[in-house]
């Protein structure tokens, strides 16, 4: 086996916590995927016959390509209203390894919601010390600034982090409460509605650029039922779905998907729901939707 051939089966070997870790820091699966052969092209180009934690090497290339990333996006102002990231769904608890991988420390939408709000310095500080980790020395050479000022900015993430809503444990009962607020929305049920959600509850839909003007942020338990019992015409095409480990759904109507729905459910309640309707994004997601 020559060099070339070696590193290659070293990267695949990683590829499935490389995708995580990207996963974490763009909230995105088609930018991990990018990423991840941005980090690839990287690699091939360094004299890794130095290198004593093969993991940890990938894992710093894969965090300053995805710094590079975020930058570019942030310049470019794609913190849409109402934006949500990328979901990864199943329709079974049995999730594929792939899927699995990916959701390594039950990464639900609210909490990439929130790492979306951090600057990139404060995201990929956090993201590889606390998820992954990484020493502060590494992280200070990717962010190019000192370990001291590398752990401050893990530390002003973390007390934002600490905001995040964090699901109840029970996968059962969370799919209890969705089920109730779906057939609260088909019943025009508004009480029922405004009783499984949190009085702090946040609503976010991302319609995309296709579907803009759905694109909204409300928050508050009788605005949210306001709003959604406007949807209970789609009760008869929503199909249950873990959605990021969680408990969530699916609407396709007539089979054709219409949205990912991602429920955060803490103390019996609903606390957040994300919903992407982009057109776009959910077509790469490429669902076959159960009948």
């Amino acid at each position: 086996m020559d060099e070339r051939e070696w590193l290659t089966e070293r990267f695949e070997q990683h590829r499935p916590h490389l995708r995580a870790v990207a996963y974490r820091m763009l909230g995105s699966v088609s930018e991990a995927e990018d990423a991840l052969q941005e980090a690839w092209l990287r690699t091939r180009e360094q004299d890794p016959a130095s290198v004593e934690n093969m993991r940890a090497w990938l894992t710093t290339i894969v965090g300053r390509v995805c710094l590079n990333m975020l930058r570019s996006r942030r310049s470019r102002r794609e913190d849409l209203l109402g934006h949500v990231p990328d979901p990864v769904v199943s329709f079974d608890e049995s999730a594929d390894p792939e899927s699995e991988a990916l959701l390594a420390d039950s990464v639900g939408l609210a909490m990439l919601v929130v790492l979306d709000a951090l600057t990139p310095a404060e995201r990929l500080a956090f993201v590889m010390h606390d998820v992954f980790g990484v020493p502060f020395a590494d992280i200070a050479a990717v962010l190019e600034r000192s370990e001291a000022a590398s752990q401050q900015l893990a530390s002003r993430a973390r007390r934002r982090v600490r905001g995040a809503p964090e699901p109840d444990p029970d996968l059962v009962r969370q799919r209890q409460v969705v089920d109730a607020f779906f057939a609260a929305s088909r019943d025009g049920d508004f009480d029922g509605l405004v009783a499984v959600l949190d009085p702090g509850v946040e609503l976010r839909i991302d319609g995309g650029a296709l579907r803009e003007e759905a694109s909204l942020v409300l928050r508050g338990a009788e605005a949210v039922a306001e709003h959604t019992a406007t949807y209970s015409k789609l009760y008869p095409f929503v199909r249950p779905a873990l959605v990021n480990g969680a408990a969530g759904s699916v609407v396709a109507p007539h089979g054709r998907l219409f949205s990912v729905m991602a429920f955060t459910v803490t103390n019996g309640r609903i606390i957040q729901i994300d919903a992407l309707l982009d057109p776009e994004r959910l077509a790469r997601l490429d669902l076959t939707v159960p009948p």
